[in-house]
């Protein structure tokens, strides 16, 4: 036989393009259409359907940036389609490659009551099934005008991405606007050709199957009349039928369909535009449930939940009727798919916190999968977070974009800091976006790692990132896949199934230890600094908050603020959400994001000064001071979690005064540590004299402020290349070197056209040197770091995460080690020889970079610790970080991890002076030094019981007595969600308590009386 496969395969490419598919629509008539541009913001529903509009004609430009437009669209079904399917065709000018990215609308009756969403793989409004010859049409839709950000030439600036910078030109023009006939044969013959094309070019050309297949596509081909494709198509389907009903092969991989739309909670539009676009997915995707028995839909993040519930309240009833029906499903069990390597140790768990309750107190559903599909990379504490949640599943695609190293797994055990091990899929189709393509498919089967231990994975199925979800297209592929020859078995189920059956089936699967790294987007962990430092305040003030504000409730009455500590700490978590901190949003996002941080600093700090007032006393009785400290560990007098009185005004600690040095510059010398600060400001010389040792590397200065060029391949605010450290400015030169009254040095430097001003101190009675520093940043495309060339020798680097630390190499023996050349960090890193280390603290850095070298005059090994302060990448947001900057880090030799700690948390919670004479007992108080307390609170049924989250903090075992201070009735072990796991032993006010490595423990305490 000749082989004519390719002339074949053109063939049905161009029959399907230019007959077939036109053929599923065979009749139209235009419908009028009427629109409205409302001013500004988007307008309730009712006054949108309310306000009239003009005519307007198809071809007609609409649609400023960020605008809405609301649509009538009126017409009469023609008498001669009686009996016959109707759908309305809505084009708002869509370019079909970019759904969830452009324009979109969402369909109203004229009562208000939602239809479905718009987008540009889904346009169609069924009017009808067997429609009324002269049925009256009449639909309003909402449209957004929201402008391609990302393009097809990617990352280009634009002013686009603010509502204050962008233009008011049109972006759209109106487009198909008709009544069709639909003819469901067509259509059905078009998703019969499609499923057996992806087939077939999937498989080998030598493969009998292959050409199996396309001699049934030539013979349908054949059956077709292309001047009359609807009286033809039923037989071409029957020339397909036996090629569709091949089963497939015993061994066939399972794939495990959820549908699905990954909605980006902000990302290239802002968090109002992210209410409509769940508003409009949900509503799709509800209507698909009615018509397709066998579709299951899963949705994450509660507050997506909560907006629908708020703000379109019509389509949230039908999401309750679909989620009690058992086919709309939560998963996930967090309030946003947070980025999980910045935010804080409580921070993370509250994520799971109020994600879970939503769930139970809505739907009465104990979600068990924890899904995360496209966060930047995952901390090595979430493993023992999800145990604690009450969920055993874990869910991630991300790690598929790594660049350097293909992780070896995708049905594996992860197991975290503490030991704790959950069952992990990373499904190998590769994305969150599936579409059951016989490319797809394909893929999946030949990248799954697991072959002959497992045989099924998970595809999250439909148009993400903007939203839209699954289509009929979508499910009609599924059907055929079910069961076919050659290709993988497709089935829609919930999550849980899946994993049900994955575990069953492979119990033993291979465990990865620690962190998932990400080996891209390294860049995340720096950019929009204003975000990341606002997240940072907002964590330790919520901190202070609910710790000062129970001590208050229990020492003094004060009425503890349960509904505004929910509410903030929603909004907290929401900026966690993985493209608001991480920094990849467009200008809106983060200029709301500032505003928003200042707010709820502004609240927390009213409640925090009640509850300090209520604590202190009157004050009024000589002039008193009450020192706070809401810090873990004490400071001299000061408890920790209390406070101590003194008459008169206790100042700040003091630093000690500069005495100039010889050849330039100051020295400071506390007896403890004497520093050097060379005549460029530069710190050459950090000296331990109990130790004998020099933390400054010889030869070299510490604080050395350097740039780089930054202009990564792709992804700008999300990415640097490791070429970016080819070429580097060091900024040595100082304006201004001189001691100020504070006791401090200060610094100025100027370069490009930016500006630094430093306050280097060494205050007494402490091992720290501190460093204040001030950029006016007007740079662009540049990274800075600030250097501390270290003179230690050390292989491994520890790095404070989540309730713990993780190490990571310091040198780059394997791939796998050099690819973490930027990471993360919270408070602290911590490098050390037998007996000595050094940490580098800051208040709200998170990028970090450390490498090693030999001095070249053989003296030893130099280690350089770098803090990422600032870049200025211009896509999404041109501006990015241009503007004034605080920083506050310092070095601290002679350090232990268990000083790291401490010094981290002294930096990010400094104390409190507030008038008053009373010194406040601690409500509780834990031994030893490996015992961190990281919550004190009320619990959150507002029952009275005092709520402690404590850890484990150095990677040992401890055994701590936990002291109360008020009486004890009883104590218990909870979740995360304080729910009652088992009963804690007591001994009078204290519970004794024994952890293992990095444990973390909930306890529930009862007061007495």
């Amino acid at each position: 036989m000749h082989n004519d496969r390719t002339i074949t395969e053109a063939r049905l490419k161009r029959v399907l393009d230019e007959r077939i598919r036109p053929a599923v629509y065979p009749e139209s008539v235009p419908l009028a259409v009427t629109v409205w541009h409302a001013p500004g913001e988007p307008v309730p529903v009712a006054e949108g359907i309310a306000a009239g509009g003009v005519p307007i004609e198809t071809g007609a430009a609409w649609g400023p940036p960020w605008g809405t437009s609301w649509f009538t669209v009126a017409g009469s079904v023609p008498q001669e389609w009686a009996g016959r399917t109707v759908e309305a065709l809505l084009d708002l000018g869509f370019d079909e490659n970019m759904p969830g990215f452009q324009c979109e609308g969402l369909v109203y009756r004229p009562d208000g009551s939602p239809v479905k969403g718009l987008n540009p793989r889904n346009q169609w409004v069924r009017i009808a099934e067997r429609a009324a010859g002269g049925e009256e049409v009449l639909l309003h839709v909402e449209a957004s005008s929201n402008p391609v950000i990302l393009g097809y030439h990617p990352f280009v600036p634009t002013e686009l991405g603010d509502r204050e910078t962008a233009d008011a030109q049109p972006r759209y023009r109106l487009a198909r606007m008709d009544l069709a006939v639909f003819d469901r044969t067509v259509w059905e013959l078009v998703q019969d050709l499609e499923v057996l094309e992806g087939l077939m070019c999937e498989l080998s050309p030598d493969a009998p199957r292959r050409w199996e297949v396309l001699r049934a596509v030539e013979r349908a081909l054949d059956a077709i009349d292309l001047q009359d494709v609807g009286g033809t198509a039923a037989r071409a389907r029957e020339r397909l039928a036996a090629v569709l009903s091949a089963p497939a092969h015993a061994s066939a991989h399972r794939i495990s369909a959820v549908g699905h739309a990954h909605i980006d909670s902000a990302w290239l539009w802002p968090l109002r535009e992210t209410v409509r676009k769940v508003a409009r997915t949900t509503a799709n995707m509800t209507a698909l449930l009615e018509d397709e028995p066998g579709f299951v839909y899963a949705m994450s993040q509660a507050q997506q939940f909560a907006w629908i519930k708020e703000h379109r309240p019509e389509v949230y009833a039908r999401v309750k009727k679909a989620v009690a029906d058992g086919r709309f499903v939560p998963v996930g069990g967090m309030w946003v798919e947070s980025d999980t390597n910045m935010p804080g140790s409580e921070a993370l768990a509250r994520q799971f916190v109020h994600g879970k309750r939503f769930f139970l107190e809505e739907f009465g559903i104990e979600t068990e999968e924890v899904w995360l599909p496209d966060s930047f990379g995952y901390s090595a504490a979430l493993p023992q977070l999800v145990r604690l949640a009450g969920a055993k599943w874990f869910l991630t695609q991300k790690i598929s974009w790594s660049r350097t190293n293909k992780f070896p797994h995708h049905t594996f055990w992860w197991e975290g800091l503490d030991g704790t091990r959950v069952f992990t899929h990373f499904p190998p189709i590769d994305t969150y976006n599936a579409q059951l393509s016989g490319r797809e498919l394909a893929h999946a089967v030949r990248n799954f790692q697991e072959k002959g231990g497992a045989t099924r994975s998970l595809a999250p199925t439909g148009w993400g990132d903007g939203g839209g979800g699954t289509t009929r297209e979508m499910l009609a592929r599924a059907k055929r896949l079910a069961d076919l020859e050659g290709s993988a078995r497709v089935v829609f189920e919930k999550p849980s199934a899946f994993f049900e059956k994955a575990h069953a089936e492979y119990a033993q699967a291979p465990v990865w230890a620690g962190e998932l790294y990400l080996e891209l987007h390294r860049a995340t962990l720096t950019s929009q600094a204003r975000t990341k430092q606002g997240n940072r305040r907002s964590e330790h003030l919520l901190h202070e908050a609910e710790l000062w504000a129970a001590t208050a409730a229990v020492r003094a009455g004060f009425p503890y603020p349960y509904e505004a500590l929910d509410r903030i700490w929603k909004t907290v978590l929401l900026h966690q959400f993985h493209d608001i901190l991480p920094g990849t949003s467009i200008a809106w996002v983060h200029r709301e994001a500032a505003q928003t941080y200042a707010a709820v600093a502004a609240e927390l700090e009213k409640i925090v000064a009640g509850a300090l007032e209520a604590l202190a006393g009157n004050g009024t009785d000589g002039g008193g001071t009450v020192v706070f400290n809401a810090a873990p560990h004490g400071r001299g007098e000061v408890p920790a979690f209390g406070a101590a009185a003194a008459a008169g005004t206790v100042p700040p600690v003091a630093s000690v005064a500069p005495v100039p040095r010889d050849g330039g510059g100051f020295v400071l010398d506390n007896g403890l540590l004497r520093a050097e600060v060379d005549g460029r400001g530069l710190v050459v010389s950090v000296y331990d004299p109990a130790a004998g040792r020099e933390a400054i590397a010889a030869g070299a200065a510490a604080n050395l402020l350097q740039l780089h060029p930054d202009f990564p391949n792709m992804w700008d605010a999300w990415d640097v290349d490791h070429f970016y450290r080819n070429t580097v400015t060091d900024l040595p030169d100082a304006e201004t070197v001189e001691a100020a009254d504070d006791g401090a040095v200060r610094v100025v430097r100027v370069f490009g056209s930016s500006r630094v001003e430093q306050r280097i101190s060494l205050p007494a009675g402490q091992r720290r040197l501190d460093i204040a520093t001030e950029v006016d940043w007007h740079e662009t495309e540049k990274f800075l770091k600030a250097a501390f060339p270290l003179d230690v020798h050390a292989d491994r680097v520890a790095a404070e995460t989540q309730f713990g630390h993780l190490y990571r190499p310091t040198h780059t023996n394997t791939s796998w080690d050099a690819a973490k050349f930027e990471a993360c960090a919270h408070r602290f890193v911590h490098l050390e020889e037998p007996g000595w280390g050094v940490a580098v603290v800051n208040d709200s850095t998170y990028g970090y970079d450390v490498t090693r070298s030999a001095r070249p005059d053989g003296t030893g090994t130099t280690t350089t610790v770098r803090l990422s302060l600032l870049r200025a990448p211009r896509f999404p947001d041109p501006r990015t970080d241009q503007g004034t900057h605080r920083f506050r880090y310092a070095l601290v030799p002679s350090a232990s991890v268990g000083d790291a700690v401490r010094e981290g948390y002294r930096i990010n919670l400094p104390e409190r002076r507030v008038p008053g004479s009373a010194g406040v007992a601690p409500l509780v108080r834990a031994g030893g030094e490996a015992v961190v307390v990281s919550a004190v609170k009320l619990a959150d049924d507002g029952s009275g019981d005092v709520v402690v989250r404590l850890y484990e903090s150095l990677g040992g075992r401890a055994r701590t007595r936990l002291e109360t201070g008020f009486p004890l009735a009883s104590a218990s072990v909870c979740d995360l969600l304080e729910r009652p796991l088992a009963a804690a032993a007591t001994d009078g006010d204290a519970v004794p308590l024994s952890l293992r490595p990095f444990q973390i423990l909930t306890l529930r305490l009862e007061r007495r009386g």
